[in-house]
């Protein structure tokens, strides 16, 4: 089936799609019934990173070329597809003794390793040219290695001596090593420590060639870094060189200058400066080996050698740098096309669920892979959830402090669930907050019920749920119902840390918690004890079984999760390293503290030395963080971390690393000691972050959110300790400051930052490359990492004035979020700062944003109707509120002005502005309201709907409170009652239940049996009597009377079938109930036991039906309401008429007091002494034409309230159906049932004079005319009631048939040239008209799924368009060109009259409001406009008649004269479809 994307999280569906890849049904099938299999582990990035690698020195000029233009190039190029672009450059920005570290080899080939498994295309380049690099000395040498070479050592002690003074054994790996030691740490730095590489390297070769190590172990000793790099990223890599390129650098002659001293920059040197012929004769075959290999990888420049090596200021070298930035752009973005390709040919449906699921199973079977005590508890469930399993139970809630094992207790119940229920069962798991899919409860239960609906083989949710929160979580409670009702498998939700959800954090009610799951349905909760979430779950949840408590380890299992996880890491700890550990840690069962005492235990070697641990959880993280900063340094450490915690959701590396690129202090402290090497730009050295990234291993967590991978905090205990520690006083605010600036993207884009570096002593102003941040990448990809966090950031750093005028006030952010995200998100952003904002324009515009929904549910959330939306109803304030809803209207009214495509622009507010009496539309029932009830004093609103369920909104909050399940058939009834408490439902399934509206509990289930017969008439209502604790439920003809405290019933009275009662009311004071019967029958019995006491026929009112009625219990009377509009007073002995009016009364209302209340507005009015049909006015003589029922047409002048001229009718007693005047205002026609009058106007004094009438025809026909239109040479259009169109011309007394529709004409209209006519019908029917040809012109229909038909049409003032009024509550516009459709925009009102302007037209809605509105059509329209985009089910189409004439013509002349009028009249019957959708 097709489905419509939900909002804001297309790039996650677009990418995880990508990177699911093609999935084998029976894949599929396992991981949508919670089976984890042996996947490998999902990657939800959607970046290009690209590892470069280059010697230390010799490429420096090319780095920095490639940094200035390349890398912006390919980032933007990046960003246009959706993908994040990051460079990892771990030598950039460092010194020489830091580049060419033991460990800084180490780091770069596993960054290697993380960019060939994230990056979607090219993971790495080599930038090589006439240097090998050094070789490093292995880090690590395993036992056995080291005993082959220290024999080949033997003879030459002094060697051995160097060596073992470099390597100490550590007994606590498995099996042991010999490390190398950091220089730093040895007793007696020795002089020949240079000769290092070169022993181990004659040792390796000796044991190689006795065969005692293997090759790949003798490499280790003679390769360079840049060889190990090019060997991992493109010799041995499966993808070659689609993802890998190295670009040399080849300097010609260089072998007759190499002993010059400017070339020996150039090329590897010995110790003594002399070249290294060995490193060049490795260099040599290294190349060799790429051309033999992968030489579509190799791209080869070739430059003339010169004294200055490579200079920028050297033409020939600057057009080197320019042709390689070039190269390296064009294959960058063709290897990521290509990428693209292949993903999106492997692309499947619903790939981004898969992904999803994919996640969430793979972090289970990781936090299971130690898992150590609970079996008692993880018993206990088991036992529960087989007791639950065939009755219905509340949801269960697993709560414990943070890090005590609650998420490793819930995936290993997940675990276990399928074995212990025994036939097919799905488990649905989901670790809350480790996915963006999992950040906030609506994400939630969309991605909860397309598991659920796909693992069970049902529908999926269909689009219009998808769009709102409350109905979706509607569709989750009934999906849960209906997994039950199938009788024969399990469905187990485990949700884990649901304190991580927004939602639920700010909400004291959960109201997407189903409060009881029925048989075969299991929920499982978990959460943090001592938080507000698990306070509210108890205010949700009452029964105490629910709740289950996870308490520490015993010590012994303490001890046990220590050796499992050192067994797990192949190591061991000597016996006295482990005698201060277990000191350390007493009795300690506390999982969280004890991994983080392993973290520490794993990094101690044998030989070290341990200190003793913090004994508590919160020492250990300080002891953590200070260790930290004694490695890398405490300003640093404080400002990474305190970036990562003060982010909303997380950073990506790429941010993280561009974000302290713009911290000054950082980048003072990190080139305290050395200068940065680029004059032009500035970075922070990406080398100190994965060192510092490295050492926090498992504190950090990846989670993927809008298609990055970012980095976030894994432990609750650590990010509190680094909220006190790093984001105390002001220093939040500034992290939150910089975090503004950078996804503003205030310094990006060649924006030069000032910076004085401690060397360098004067200020400094240099581009910092960090990424740009537009709000629109391209016209489909939204900036969304920007769209998250940018408010956020600006909030919290106090910079209200720039968040107000920068995004809550910037119409460019509120469309750009609303689109990628929908209006939920953008209200929630809303939401987040207007309670910090002391603005009364916020939350105007918010609640102007709230009453788009209709509009937007109706068409979809795209410009235009964003644009419209807030414009027609700020424009409101604009004058009173110009700094922000001015600017707002001026920015809206930019846009339209800018629009290519033809546009309806509002010229004044005419929809509900935000501040009235409309507060919001609240859509939580998709399948239909059929009751309604309020809750005044809790503030609550009660809705029942078709398919049975209870939906309980909070009107403060907009938000629905609870859905409640229970009812299998439609709602009929709903009151509340206990002081808004307590609600009692009736519904079709014949069945009343009780509610508790603050816990969301049912009380009390009664057994109504109604009536059985669906063909019987029948009437539903409930009336309760709190006095006497019972309620009375009429259904069909049958009264009952239960008692609410037993269930019981009392008594039941029966009425006539065949003369059903319509309204029953309890009259308590007089101990009576009241009914009257369709046919207007009163019957009155006791209400305490239910003896007819009376029983009489209306005397007041004859032949009418009740259609409603009130009972006013003070007076003891029922008011009715009957169909020819009477209004009668019910009572015990009597009844009487109180008023007559029009029509039939639809509802009656009675106010607190129990007198009626009569709604009305006093208007200033003409007296007609007559009902008035139609009107019409003439603009130039300022007159009114009013037509009366009686017949009567009354003018009025404009500037006085008396009328100067009657005219009569033409028969006694005939109503005026229509009038027209002609466009130069000297002809008026009116129109009676089957009588035209045209009569002419002329100008006089005081005012104009009407003669006549000049004409009068009849039409001969039994149908009436409804509508009419004059031209000034008394040619007349009129239609019929039954469709029926003609043209008469009143001088020469002829009558012109057109094509009548086929539905009753509603309107028409003249063109202002009078050479052209429009109809509408109640069809949907548009028709143009040639009026001096008599024939028809286009064929134009718009329609959609709510209702159809035309209300009112004009031309515009030049003829060039045609607006109309629907009966849809739009207004479309038209081409009478070549009838194509122009605009359609939805104004929420039916209008009866659209009246043109100069520029547009005006037009009165039924809501009081006037339209003004600009028609704006470029003279050259664009060929991919569509005015019907993302409506739904709304087609147009126009059928052009001089193309069908011209077709039967042409067909006519190679036919048989027999065969003409069969062709003619099928031609009719053809049409050209323009558009549908």
């Amino acid at each position: 089936m097709g489905l419509r994307t939900f909002p804001g999280e297309e790039l996650s569906r677009r990418m995880g799609s990508m990177d699911v890849g093609p999935l084998s049904p029976g894949t599929r099938q396992r991981l949508l019934q919670g089976q984890a299999g042996s996947l490998p582990a999902p990657s939800s990035s959607s970046a290009v990173v690209i590892f470069i690698s280059s010697t230390i020195s010799d490429m420096d000029t090319e780095r920095e070329a490639l940094q200035c233009t390349a890398y912006p190039e390919v980032q933007s190029f990046c960003q246009r597809h959706g993908l994040a672009f990051e460079v990892v450059d771990l030598r950039w920005g460092i010194p020489n003794t830091q580049a060419t570290d033991y460990l800084t080899t180490e780091l770069c080939l596993e960054e290697l390793e993380r960019c060939q498994k994230t990056s979607i295309g090219p993971a790495f380049v080599a930038l090589l040219g006439d240097q090998y690099g050094p070789c490093p000395v292995p880090r690590r040498i395993e036992e056995k290695e080291w005993e082959a070479l220290r024999a080949q050592l033997t003879s030459r002690p002094r060697d051995l001596e160097l060596v073992t003074r470099h390597f100490q054994r550590d007994d606590n790996t498995i099996p042991p090593t010999y490390v190398l030691q950091p220089s730093g740490s040895l007793v007696v730095p020795g002089p020949e420590e240079a000769t290092l590489t070169s022993v181990l390297r004659g040792g390796a070769q000796e044991a190689w060639r006795l065969g005692l190590i293997s090759q790949e172990q003798w490499m280790c000793y003679h390769r360079s870094v840049i060889e190990w790099e090019i060997e991992l990223g493109l010799l041995n890599s499966a993808r070659g060189d689609q993802g890998a390129t190295v670009f040399l650098r080849d300097v010609q002659d260089l072998n007759k200058h190499i002993l010059d001293d400017c070339s020996l920059k150039m090329v590897d040197r010995l110790a003594d400066g002399c070249l290294d012929t060995n490193a060049q004769s490795l260099l040599s075959g290294l190349k060799g080996r790429i051309l033999d290999a992968q030489p579509g990888a190799l791209k080869s420049h070739h430059l003339s050698w010169s004294r200055d090596l490579v200079n920028p200021k050297n033409k020939a070298h600057a057009r080197y740098l320019k042709q390689l930035s070039e190269q390296f752009v064009a294959r960058t973005n063709h290897q990521v096309l290509e990428q693209l390709r292949e993903l999106e040919l492997a692309r499947q449906e619903l790939g981004w669920l898969y992904q999803e699921i994919r996640h969430h199973l793979w972090q289970s079977t990781e936090s299971t892979k130690v898992f150590c005590g609970h079996q008692e508890l993880l018993a206990q469930l088991r036992q529960r959830l087989r007791q639950d399993e065939s009755r219905t139970h509340t949801p269960l809630v697993l709560f414990g402090p943070p890090g005590i094992g609650k998420t490793s207790l819930m995936c290993k119940l997940a675990q276990q669930v399928p074995e212990l229920l025994g036939h097919k069962t799905v488990v649905v798991l989901r670790l809350l907050g480790t996915s963006k899919l999992s950040l906030d409860a609506r994400s939630l239960l969309r991605s909860l019920s397309f598991q659920v609906c796909l693992a069970y083989g049902l529908p999926l949710p269909p689009a219009q749920v998808l769009e709102a929160h409350s109905r979706v979580g509607h569709f989750f409670h009934t999906l849960l119902h209906t997994v039950s009702r199938r009788n024969f498998e399990s469905l187990v939700l485990l949700l884990d840390s649901v304190d991580d959800l927004d939602s639920i954090c700010h909400s004291p009610r959960v109201s997407w918690l189903p409060l009881k799951c029925p048989p075969r349905v299991h929920l499982i909760l978990s959460t943090c004890s001592g938080q507000q979430v698990l306070h509210n779950l108890q205010q949700t949840l009452k029964d105490p079984s629910t709740y289950w408590e996870v308490k520490a380890l015993s010590g012994s299992q303490g001890q046990e999760f220590i050796q499992l996880l050192l067994a797990a890491e192949r190591r061991m700890l000597s016996p006295g390293q482990r005698d201060v550990l277990w000191a350390s840690l007493p009795e300690c069962g506390h999982p969280g503290r004890l991994r983080l005492a392993f973290e520490e235990a794993r990094k101690w070697a044998s030989f070290t030395v341990p200190v003793p641990l913090a004994t508590t959880a919160e020492e250990a993280t300080h002891q953590l963080c200070i260790r930290l900063e004694e490695t890398h340094g405490a300003l640093l450490v404080a400002h990474v971390l305190g970036y990562i915690v003060s982010s909303r959701y997380g950073l990506s590396e790429a941010e993280l690393k561009d974000v302290l690129s713009l911290d000054d202090e950082v980048l003072q402290a990190v080139y305290r000691d050395w200068t940065p090497p680029s004059k032009e730009l500035l970075r922070f050295p990406p080398l100190l972050w994965v060192r510092l990234r490295r050492d926090l291993g498992h504190c950090l967590v990846r989670r993927p959110v809008d298609g990055c991978m970012l980095l976030a905090i894994a432990h609750r205990q650590l990010s509190q300790v680094i909220q006190v520690r790093y984001l105390s006083g002001p220093e939040r605010a500034k992290r939150h400051g910089v975090l503004a600036e950078f996804f503003s993207g205030a310094w990006s884009q060649g924006i030069k930052k000032l910076i004085t570096l401690p060397l360098v002593g004067k200020p400094l102003n240099l581009d910092r490359k960090v990424a740009p941040q537009p709000l629109w990448f391209s016209s489909t990809v939204a900036n969304l990492r920007k769209l998250t966090e940018l408010p956020f950031h600006l909030l919290h750093a106090g910079r209200l004035e720039e968040l107000k005028q920068e995004v809550l006030g910037n119409m460019s952010w509120i469309s750009c979020r609303g689109i990628s995200g929908g209006i939920e998100v953008l209200l929630d952003d809303f939401d987040m700062c207007a309670p910090h904002m002391d603005s009364p324009e916020v939350d105007l515009v918010r609640e102007a944003i709230q009453l788009c929904g209709p509009a937007v549910e109706l068409r979809g959330l795209e410009k235009s109707v964003l644009y419209t939306e807030l414009l027609a109803r700020l424009l409101f304030f604009a004058a009173s509120h110009p700094a922000m809803i001015g600017q707002l209207c001026q920015q809206a009214q930019s846009w339209f002005r800018a629009c290519p495509y033809p546009m309806l622009v509002p010229l004044a507010g005419f929809l509900q502005p935000p501040g009235g009496p409309l507060r919001a539309t609240l859509t939580g029932c998709h399948k239909g309201i059929t009751a309604i009830a309020w809750s005044l004093e809790e503030k609550l609103l009660v809705v029942g709907t078709q398919d049975g369920a209870m939906v309980v909104w909070d009107v403060e909050e907009q938000q629905v409170v609870h859905v409640l399940m229970g009812h299998t058939a439609e709602v009929k009834c709903v009151r509340v009652f206990a002081q808004g408490t307590l609600a009692i439902s009736a519904s079709k399934d014949h069945t009343l239940r009780l509610w508790s509206l603050l816990s969301g509990q049912e009380k009390v289930t009664i057994l109504d049996g109604g009536s059985q017969n669906p063909t019987e008439p029948q009437s539903w209502d409930l009336h309760v009597d709190e006095r006497n604790n019972v309620v009375y439920s009429t259904s069909g003809a049958r009264i009952n009377m239960w008692n609410l405290e037993t269930s019981k019933l009392v008594f039941c009275i029966t009425g006539d079938v065949s003369d059903p009662w319509v309204c029953v009311a309890l009259l308590a004071a007089q101990g009576l109930l009241l009914a009257l019967s369709k046919g207007g029958q009163v019957s009155l019995w006791s209400s305490a036991m239910g003896k007819l006491q009376e029983k009489h026929q209306l005397s007041s009112i004859k032949e009418e039906t009740p259609t409603c009625a009130v009972s006013i219990q003070s007076r003891a009377r029922l008011v009715a309401g009957f169909s020819s509009g009477s209004i009668a007073l019910v009572s015990a002995g009597e009844d009487r008429l109180l008023e007559k009016l029009p029509e039939a009364v639809g509802f009656l209302v009675v106010s607190e007091d129990d007198s009626l209340l009569v709604a009305g507005e006093e208007q200033d009015c003409l007296d007609t002494s007559n009902e008035v049909r139609c009107l019409e006015v003439a603009e130039q003589a300022k007159l009114l034409f009013t037509g009366l029922v009686s017949g009567i047409v009354l003018v009025f002048p404009l500037n006085s309230r008396q009328d100067v001229l009657c005219i009569p009718p033409p028969e006694a007693r005939k109503a005026v159906n229509c009038m027209s005047l002609s466009k130069s205002e000297n002809r008026l026609a009116i129109a009676y049932d089957n009588i035209v009058l045209v009569l002419d106007i002329s100008p006089g004094d005081p005012c104009p004079a009407i003669e006549g009438p000049t004409y009068t025809f009849y039409t001969q026909l039994p149908e009436t005319i409804v509508s009419v239109a004059v031209l000034a040479d008394y040619r007349v259009v009129y239609g019929m009631s039954d469709g029926s169109l003609f043209l008469y011309d009143c001088a020469c007394s002829k009558v012109f048939p057109l094509e009548a529709h086929g539905s009753r004409v509603s309107c028409v209209e003249v063109s202002h040239s009078e050479q052209l006519a429009v109809s509408g019908a109640e069809d949907a029917l548009l028709c143009l008209w040639d009026l001096q040809a008599c024939r028809g012109m286009f064929e134009m229909s718009y329609e959609n799924s709510c209702c159809r038909g035309v209300r009112c049409a004009c031309f515009s003032r030049d003829d060039k368009h045609v607006f109309a009024g629907m009966e849809d509550r739009s207004v479309t516009a038209w081409s009478t060109v070549d009838g194509t459709l122009l605009a359609v925009q939805f104004v929420h009102a039916v209008i009866n009259r659209i009246i043109p302007t100069s520029n547009g037209f005006m037009a009165p809605t039924s809501h009081g409001y006037l339209i003004r509105e600009r028609f704006q059509c470029p003279s050259v329209r664009a060929s991919q406009q569509d005015p019907l985009k993302n409506f739904k089910k709304a087609v147009w189409l126009v059928k052009t008649r001089q193309r069908e004439e011209l077709a039967a013509a042409e067909a006519s002349q190679d036919a048989e004269p027999v065969a003409v009028e069969g062709k003619e009249s099928k031609s009719n019957k053809r049409s050209q479809v323009c558009l549908i959708l």
